[in-house]
């Protein structure tokens, strides 16, 4: 079982589209009073400057250290688990966790040897659906629905102290078989290279017949995420879509002929 320490910095705090760079501070100095270092900002309207300094109040090393990425996807590329801190959503249907909850995964994960990303959204408008559709699962605050409206780094001192109970209980990761290389859980840049071709497959194949194909994705989505898949299970998935996209090339062209 890895130590408190390595399995925190197996965790990390994305903050996405971040409009005021005091928060950004503010989101580093929340981290580090519960133990956590690793900050990625995605497409910051305004880097880190003296205002995040002065706010991060003596989190310096944090903020300094961390990682500016264009997008969301290549925030999370290597990341075995992904969960959006958000306001719930109608349109994108994620599973929804409360904090305490959501951490107790996100340390399980951590403990187990796979990357974790704890993702938060712009201030003003959160996370958009495409972002959301790159989470396993939602992370809701429960707040006084009377008065929801909690500032970006209260946001992150929440899930970060949860985190840091998590880490604190010191027990042990459900014991796992052995697995060896090819058997390691596939990761999010995998995933997301699965379910382009997926897309592809399906269009190529006329599987929507005109439909849109967002619903259609949506539930297969969830459906693949819910199967925890391994690389060599995303591999034999991958292989089976070449095929059909083969065939379904095929069967064009011999109708074509025909035509001709």
């Amino acid at each position: 079982m890895s130590t408190p320490s390595q399995s925190a910095d197996r965790l990390r705090i994305v903050l996405v589209g971040t409009q005021h760079p005091g928060n950004i501070g503010s989101a580093a100095r929340a981290m580090k009073t519960m133990g956590l270092t690793r900050l990625v900002l995605v497409a910051p309207e305004k880097s880190p400057n003296v205002e995040s300094y002065a706010l991060a109040a003596g989190a310096d090393d944090v903020l300094a250290a961390a990682v500016v990425v264009p997008t969301l996807a290549e925030a999370v590329a290597d990341c075995r688990l992904v969960l959006g801190c958000t306001a719930r959503s109608r349109r994108v249907a994620l599973e929804e966790l409360l904090p305490r909850d959501g951490a107790a995964r996100a340390v399980g994960e951590a403990r187990s040897g796979g990357e974790v990303a704890l993702v938060f959204g712009r201030e003003r408008t959160g996370l958009d659906n495409d972002e959301l559709q790159l989470c396993h699962a939602a992370v809701h605050i429960p707040a006084n629905p009377d008065y929801s409206s909690l500032n970006l780094a209260a946001a992150v001192q929440v899930l970060s102290y949860e985190l840091r109970l998590g880490l604190l209980e010191g027990q042990p990761a459900a014991p796992a078989e052995p697995a060896g290389e090819r058997d390691l859980p596939a990761t999010h840049a995998q995933l997301e290279g699965f379910f382009g071709q997926l897309g592809e497959t399906l269009d190529a194949i006329d599987f929507h017949k005109g439909r849109a194909p967002e619903s259609a994705m949506r539930k297969l989505r969830r459906l693949f995420l819910r199967a925890d898949l391994d690389v060599r299970e995303v591999r034999l998935l991958r292989g089976i879509l070449a095929d059909a996209e083969r065939m379904a090339m095929l069967a064009g062209r011999n109708r074509g002929e025909r035509d001709d």
